[in-house]
């Protein structure tokens, strides 16, 4: 009998030998890591924290040693926590038995009795709090305290102990809630701090301050009994006013810093400590105060929302992007980030297909009809109309560029057909257009396919940087946390648009006269300094968008509302107009802006503003306008302004006898046969032009196309030009004339009449 006994005996005391034994056993080094609670930080372009990042474990930290912390938060905490932790081994044993006991009463755990070792401890293993893993978190103390100093304890305490709303350590507590180090913070913000622990719920300072200052008071008595403080430094402690930030003061640019992690990889983003982004906090403040400001003036014509872009020019930096009028207006969908989503972009797509009229020919000069027209389309004939509802006869492209007339726009992509408008937009980075350019058609350049306005942004940059494009950048750099820093180049350049079409929109875009027929005189476009613009506003008034440029900074602007719905009668002008002028009056504050640089092979000339030609003696008036070389006129003008009358000719064909028989290789393709015109009573005669155009083969063979009017000969017109020619109320009989193979050749008669 006494053998088992014996046997039971000497386990027992083998047992309770290895357990003393596994008291010395190491803590596992690799849960005392920091890496796992190591937040990421972004931060402007100047290094001013943005916003620090959840971690893996699910809190934002820096991990900091003692001598980066306050003296007083060490000395709050050990008061607050554990008055003897430089006394015991890692367990208070009378506050284990005490804990034990009510817990058993109550059957589940409702007393702790923890020690700042056993917090530690709980942090790092996570698991149920039930009475068995009490015990193991017990154990695992003792072998803790065997393991570390108290200060290193101390160090895995402050860093890994939650904070509420999301922190985890000391230093991210002490930015979230005071906006500043860990080492600077002062003996009430110590306390307020150390008292967060014990119940980060219920002291929450953004759900209940007044809970979280007692707790402060209740901390600064527990320093008075633990010796760190005499009762006067604790009143004059707890009297000391407390500047607590408001919960919105977690998030600065916060559409952008979504931005810059949506761009990193999982290996930069938790490989990271710091990434130092091209934003421009000072700018990004302002920009979103002005932003703000002008959706509230907006809101009874049914704006709820906006977002604005600024970028440097000379770099691609996004030095401002503000995605929405507020990110915590939730009835407003403020998290909507305006800058990227999806939107129709309206008038605002113009300036490219004009670019590349321009690369293929066409000049600033080019007479192009704005009158009533239709263009096939997939599902029937598409026919545009303006915006004032309006048709201006014959206009020069630069009018209808900076007037923002719709026919014209159509008429010109019909010409240059939609794919290489598509294209052209591909390469300026317009990667949500998405379907085949023949899903768009000719509506392409009014708008009909949805952008972002970061794309337009850096596509109008790429325009103001004289056709180079290149994408944005949001990063500047990253420091991993091995402490290597990388540091990113801007993008890569690429020739898109041809630098002398660049400038030649750009010159359009920025001639304040030009666009007074459409927006007046005194718009909000008109800069006391050189600014390139363009306004879009989407059918039915869903987006309204203002565009432009000067040679340093490229800025965006959209207004509408997320859901959809349509403002009340607001354009682009109107709507975004006043706050781009505001963003671009903040941007030259210091007297930066220049003139846009002109590159080489322009020249210049003065032509009829009717013709396009060189200017003649009879033409109404003189204008000056700028041509890529070689594509300047070469002729002068040789209409008859404001009379129907013109040198009489016989009509002699290769000298063989009057009349000429109409032949199939040529034909008057406008006016229509039939067509009734009717005199503008508001517009001056001199502008109320029918512009003639020619067609069949014997019209672009390379010589010119005669006009005959009533048996006269009004003018001659270039392959593929229109002829212009002054309204005037009558009956008249039109006939196209051109060489063809050496032989005249004359197109049928086209009868029109003229009212008033």
């Amino acid at each position: 009998m006494r053998t088992p006994r014996r046997l039971l005996a000497a386990s027992a005391l083998a047992g309770a030998g290895l357990f003393a034994a596994s008291l010395y056993f190491p803590y596992p080094a690799s849960k005392l890591n920091p890496g796992a609670v190591l937040s990421l930080r972004i931060l402007d372009r100047s290094g001013i924290v943005l916003r620090e990042v959840l971690s893996d474990e699910g809190g934002r930290c820096r991990w900091l040693d003692l001598k980066g912390m306050s003296p007083h938060l060490v000395r709050a905490t050990i008061a607050a926590e554990d008055r003897d932790f430089f006394l015991h081994g890692g367990v208070r044993l009378p506050s284990i038995v005490r804990a034990l006991v009510q817990n058993a009463r109550r059957g589940r755990v409702v007393s702790g009795a923890s020690t700042i070792t056993q917090q530690v401890v709980r942090n790092i293993e996570r698991k149920p709090r039930t009475v068995l893993v009490k015990l193991v978190e017990t154990w695992l103390a003792i072998r803790l305290e065997h393991t570390m100093s108290k200060a290193g304890i101390l160090v895995q305490y402050l860093n890994r102990v939650p904070y509420g709303n999301g922190t985890f350590g000391a230093e991210a507590a002490s930015r979230l809630y005071f906006d500043k180090p860990c080492r600077q913070l002062g003996l009430a913000e110590s306390a307020f701090l150390a008292g967060l622990p014990r119940s980060p719920s219920a002291s929450n300072p953004y759900r209940n301050l007044r809970a979280a200052l007692e707790r402060k008071s209740g901390v600064l008595r527990r320093m008075v009994r633990a010796g760190f403080l005499t009762p006067e430094e604790s009143r004059q402690a707890d009297a000391e006013p407390l500047n607590v930030l408001p919960d919105t003061d977690r998030f600065r640019a916060p559409h952008f810093c979504d931005l810059v992690l949506d761009s990193l990889g999982a290996g930069e983003r938790y490989g990271s400590r710091e990434v130092r982004t091209t934003l421009d906090l000072g700018l990004q403040e302002k920009v979103e105060v002005l932003l703000k400001r002008r959706v509230d003036t907006l809101r009874d014509r049914g704006i709820s929302n906006g977002a604005a872009v600024v970028l440097d020019n000379r770099t691609g930096d996004v030095l401002a992007l503000a995605g929405s009028a507020d990110y915590f207006a939730d009835a407003d969908s403020g998290q909507v980030n305006g800058a990227v989503a999806l939107r129709q972009p309206g008038s605002a797509l113009k300036p490219f297909t004009y670019a590349l009229a321009i690369e293929r020919g066409l000049t600033a000069g080019s007479i192009i009809e704005d009158v009533p027209d239709a263009f096939p389309a997939l599902d029937g004939n598409y026919e545009p109309r303006n915006s004032d509802r309006r048709f201006h006869g014959p206009i020069r492209l630069r009018s209808a560029l900076a007037s923002s007339y719709n026919v014209p726009a159509v008429s010109v992509l019909e010409t240059l057909g939609q794919d290489l408008l598509y294209y052209r937009l591909k390469a300026l980075g317009f990667d949500s257009l998405e379907q085949p350019p023949g899903h768009y058609g000719l509506g392409l350049t009014l708008g009909n396919g949805e952008v972002r306005l970061l794309e337009l942004v850096r596509a109008y940059a790429a325009l103001a940087s004289g056709g180079r494009f290149r994408r944005e950048r949001t990063v500047l750099g990253r420091i991993e946390l091995n402490g290597r820093e990388t540091v990113f180049a801007p993008e890569k350049t690429f020739d898109v648009v041809a630098p002398g079409a660049a400038y030649i929109i750009t010159h359009i875009l920025s001639d304040p006269d030009a666009r007074v027929p459409t927006f007046g005189y005194a718009s909000p476009l008109r800069l006391p300094f050189p600014c390139a613009a363009k306004t879009g506003t989407s059918k039915d008034y869903r987006d309204n968008w203002t565009v432009g440029y000067t040679p340093g900074y490229t800025v965006g602007v959209w207004m509408g509302n997320f859901d959809g719905k349509p403002m009340h009668d607001v354009s682009g002008i109107t709507g975004c107009g006043p706050l781009f002028r505001d963003i671009m009056l903040l941007l030259d504050a210091g007297g930066a802006s220049r003139t846009f640089p002109e590159p080489a092979g322009l020249v210049r000339a003065g032509i009829c503003p009717a013709s396009g030609d060189l200017a003649g003696p009879s033409c109404p008036g003189r204008v000056t306008e700028i041509f890529l070389e070689g594509t300047e006129p070469k002729r002068s003008c040789d209409a008859v302004h404001g009379s129907r009358g013109g040198e009489t000719l016989s009509r002699l064909v290769d000298g063989t006898g009057p009349g000429m028989r109409a032949s199939p290789l040529l034909r008057v393709a406008y006016p229509p046969d039939g067509g009734i015109f009717r005199i503008d009573t508001v517009l001056r005669r001199q502008y109320q032009v029918l512009r003639l155009k020619a067609g069949g083969s014997a019209a672009g063979l390379g010589g010119e196309v005669e006009w005959w009017i009533n048996g006269r000969r009004a003018g001659r017109s270039r392959p593929n030009e229109g002829f212009p020619w002054n309204l005037e109320p009558g009956s008249y009989i039109i006939e196209a004339r051109a060489n063809s193979g050496g032989r005249m050749v004359e197109s049928r008669p086209v009868r029109i009449t003229v009212i008033d």
